[in-house]
C-alpha cells in the first residue's frame, strides 16, 4: 500500500521538512495498512509474520491494542473530527473481543500474561477517546469491556516496568467506576521509586537494566497515570525527573534521525521519541518546541526512508527490514505497533509550539558533543561532520536477567553502540565486535556478562568485568569520532588478547583494509569502522558475516589482537573509530608507565589515565 506524504516544508521545517500534517498522513496509512488483517467485527488483527510464545489469539488482540493506541492518538487530537469508519472499527472491535460468545474474543487477563501489557493500551486509548468511543457505547458493551479490564485486578505481573501497566488499567477503571483496588495503583508507583537511578534515569526493574525503555515505559507510564488521576504532587515529580532525563535523551539520535542502536525490543524503532513528546504534553520539556519536533520528525522520517513501514504499509520484526535478532520470544507480529506511542504529540492541539515554532537545531547539527551518564554508566559522544552518534557502555548489562548459560546478551555488554552500526548476532562474529576477549589456548574467549561500573565523567568512563581467572578493567577517553580504550589485563601466560571494534553493515560488500596493526572496513558511501593498536598489541584482522547484522546483509568487524599475553597483569591501549572518513585512524602518542597511562591528542592535548581500583583521568 502507498503511502502519501504532504509536501514538505522546508521554511517551517528547515531540518525534515515534515509537519503535523506529515505526521497525521502516516498514522492515517500505518492504520489503513492493518484494517484488511483484522478478524470479524474488528476485534482482533492478525498480521503476517512469526507468532509469539503467547500464541496467536494473543498476537491477534495485541494487533488490536497497539492499533487502538494510534488511532486513539489521532481521534483525540483531532477532536474526534475522524472518517467515522475509524471510530466504527475500534468501537466494534471492542464490543466483540469483550464478548465471550464471539469467535474472536479476547483471552482473558491471567498471572503473567501478554494480555497485561495490551490491557494497558486498551484502557489508555478508551481514556483519550471517551467522548468519541467509550461513552457511545451500549450500557452492555461498556460492562463488558470494565469487566475485561477488571480482570487484571489482583493479577501477578513481572517485577519490571509491567507494574505500571496495572496502574494505568486500573485507574481508567477509577474514572467509569469499575473495580479497582487503590492500593494496587500506589502499590506500583511506589514499586518504581526503587528502581529510580538519578538524574532522570530509571532502571527497568532491580539491576542495570537501562536502555529505551526508561523513556517509552517508566516516564510514560507515570506521567500519563498522573494525567489521568490529576495527581499534580507526582506529576510535578515525574516532570522533573523527565526534564533531567530529557537533557541528556536529546543527544541519542543521530543527524539523521537514526537513533543509538542498543537494548532490546529494538523493533519499536520510532517509540523511542515517545518521551519527547512527553515532556511537551506535559510542559516538562527543556527543550525548545522546534527542538522537540526537529528530533522527532527525523526520527520517523528515517525510518520511513529506511522501508519502515514496508511496501504494504506494516512494521515488520525488525530494525529496518525484517530481522528477528533484535526482537525477543515475545514478541508477534503486531509487537512493532508499540511504535505507535511515537504518536503521543497528536495529543497537542494543532496550535501548539511544538507543531508550530519553526525547527530548532539538534545538538549533533551545531557540534560535537560529549555527554557524561553516570547514573546508567554511560558516555555519549557525538560528531557534527558526520551526524553519528556513538554510546560508551560502562554500565547496562541487564544483568538480574542475563542467562547464565547463554552468550552475554550483544544488544547490553558491548563496550559501544552507535546510531549507525549494530552488534554482530551470529555465531561466528558475535564475541568479537565492540569487546576485549581473553582468548584461552584452547579457543575459548572470556565473556563480559556482568559489568561493574566504576566511573563516568567528562569523556572519560571506566568498569571492569571479571571471568574465571581473566579480569579486564577498561577505561574509555573520547576525543571526537575516536574513542580510545585502555585495559588491564590480568590473566595466565600465553592468551591472546583481542580488541574488535564496532560491526560495519551494509546491503553490498565491504572495502576491507588491513595491515601495520590497523583493520579497517568501509561502505561504498565512506562511513567507516576502524581499529588500531596503540600499545601492546601484535597484529589486526577483519572478521567477516552474512545475515548477522541489522544494518545490512554483509558485515565485518575490525580488531586488534595481541598474539601472547606475558602472564599477570599488563595493559593494552587501542583506538577505536566509526566515522565517515577516507583517513585511517590517527595514531595519537602513548606512554605506559606501570598502572600510568599518558595520551597526547591531536593538537597537542595531554590525557593521563591512572588505573587501579578506581582509574581516574586528567586533562
Amino acid at each position: 500500500m502507498s503511502m502519501r506524504l504532504p509536501t514538505p516544508d522546508d521554511r517551517l521545517s528547515r531540518y525534515t521538512g515534515w509537519t503535523r500534517a506529515h505526521w497525521e498522513a502516516m498514522a492515517d496509512h500505518l492504520l489503513a495498512s492493518v484494517a484488511p488483517y483484522a478478524t470479524d467485527d474488528f476485534a482482533q488483527f492478525r498480521l503476517p509474520g512469526r507468532t509469539s510464545r503467547s500464541g496467536q489469539v494473543s498476537d491477534g488482540l495485541e494487533g488490536f491494542a497497539r492499533t487502538f493506541l494510534l488511532a486513539a492518538f489521532r481521534i483525540a487530537g483531532a477532536g474526534g473530527d475522524v472518517p467515522p469508519a475509524l471510530l466504527e472499527r475500534y468501537a466494534s472491535g471492542l464490543a466483540a473481543g469483550t464478548d465471550p460468545a464471539h469467535p474472536y474474543a479476547w483471552p482473558a487477563l491471567t498471572d503473567m500474561s501478554q494480555q497485561l501489557v495490551e490491557a494497558a493500551s486498551v484502557a489508555l486509548a478508551l481514556h483519550e477517546t471517551r467522548p468519541w468511543i467509550f461513552d457511545r457505547l451500549s450500557p452492555a458493551q461498556q460492562e463488558r469491556v470494565v469487566a475485561w479490564l477488571a480482570g487484571f485486578v489482583g493479577r501477578r505481573t513481572p517485577d519490571n516496568n509491567w507494574v505500571l501497566f496495572r496502574v494505568v488499567v486500573e485507574q481508567f477503571l477509577a474514572e467509569v467506576g469499575g473495580p479497582h483496588e487503590p492500593g494496587e495503583i500506589t502499590g506500583g508507583l511506589e514499586r518504581i521509586e526503587e528502581w529510580y537511578a538519578g538524574d532522570g534515569w530509571y532502571s527497568d526493574g532491580k539491576g542495570k537494566n537501562f536502555d529505551y525503555y526508561c523513556g517509552w515505559a517508566m516516564h510514560l507510564y507515570p506521567s500519563l497515570w498522573a494525567r489521568m488521576a490529576g495527581d499534580t504532587a507526582r506529576q510535578e515529580l515525574y516532570a522533573a525527573r523527565l526534564h533531567r532525563f530529557l537533557g541528556h535523551y536529546q543527544h541519542f539520535f543521530a543527524a539523521d534521525g537514526g537513533p543509538v542502536h542498543q537494548g532490546r525490543s529494538l523493533t519499536y524503532r520510532f517509540a523511542t521519541v515517545a518521551p519527547l513528546w512527553l515532556g511537551a504534553l506535559t510542559g516538562a520539556s527543556p527543550l525548545p518546541p522546534g527542538r522537540t519536533r526537529r528530533i522527532a520528525s527525523g526520527v520517523l522520517r528515517h525510518f520511513a526512508e529506511h522501508g519502515a513501514p514496508d511496501e504494504h504499509g506494516l512494521l515488520s520484526l525488525g530494525w529496518y527490514d525484517p530481522f528477528l535478532p533484535v526482537t525477543q520470544d515475545y514478541s508477534g507480529p503486531a509487537s512493532p505497533y508499540w511504535a505507535s506511542k511515537a504518536f503521543l504529540g497528536l495529543l497537542l492541539p494543532p496550535g501548539h509550539p511544538a507543531w508550530t515554532d519553526p525547527e530548532e537545531a539538534a545538538p549533533i547539527d551545531l557540534a560535537d558533543q560529549a555527554v557524561a551518564m553516570p547514573a546508567p554508566g554511560w558516555l555519549l559522544h557525538a560528531t557534527r561532520a558526520d551526524g553519528i552518534v556513538r554510546l560508551v557502555n560502562h554500565g547496562s548489562d541487564r544483568d538480574r536477567v542475563q542467562d547464565p548459560n547463554g552468550p552475554p546478551d550483544p544488544h547490553y555488554l558491548k563496550f559501544a553502540y552507535t546510531s549507525h552500526a549494530g552488534p554482530e548476532v551470529g555465531e561466528k562474529a558475535a564475541g568479537v565486535d565492540n569487546h576485549l576477549a581473553v582468548v584461552a589456548p584452547d579457543g575459548t574467549a572470556s565473556l563480559r556478562r556482568h559489568i561493574e561500573p566504576l566511573a563516568v565523567s567528562d569523556r572519560f568512563a571506566a568498569s571492569a568485568y571479571q571471568d574465571g581467572a581473566v579480569r579486564v578493567v577498561t577505561a574509555s577517553v573520547v576525543d571526537g569520532a575516536a574513542e580510545i580504550r585502555i585495559h588491564q589485563v590480568t590473566a595466565p601466560a600465553g592468551h591472546q588478547v583481542r580488541d574488535g571494534g564496532h560491526a560495519l553493515a551494509a546491503a553490498v560488500p565491504l572495502d576491507l583494509c588491513e595491515g601495520d596493526g590497523v583493520a579497517l572496513a568501509r561502505r561504498p558511501d565512506g562511513l567507516s569502522s576502524a581499529v588500531r593498536g596503540l600499545h601492546g598489541y601484535t597484529g589486526a584482522g577483519l572478521v567477516t558475516a552474512e545475515g548477522a547484522n541489522a544494518f545490512g546483509a554483509h558485515s565485518a568487524t575490525p580488531y586488534v589482537i595481541a598474539e601472547a599475553h606475558p602472564g599477570g597483569t599488563a595493559i593494552y591501549v587501542s583506538l577505536v573509530l566509526l566515522a565517515v572518513t577516507t583517513q585511517e585512524p590517527p595514531a595519537p602518542d602513548v606512554r605506559v608507565r606501570d598502572d600510568l597511562v599518558v595520551l597526547t591528542l591531536p593538537g597537542g592535548r595531554t590525557v593521563t589515565v591512572r588505573l587501579g581500583d578506581v582509574p581516574t583521568c586528567e586533562r
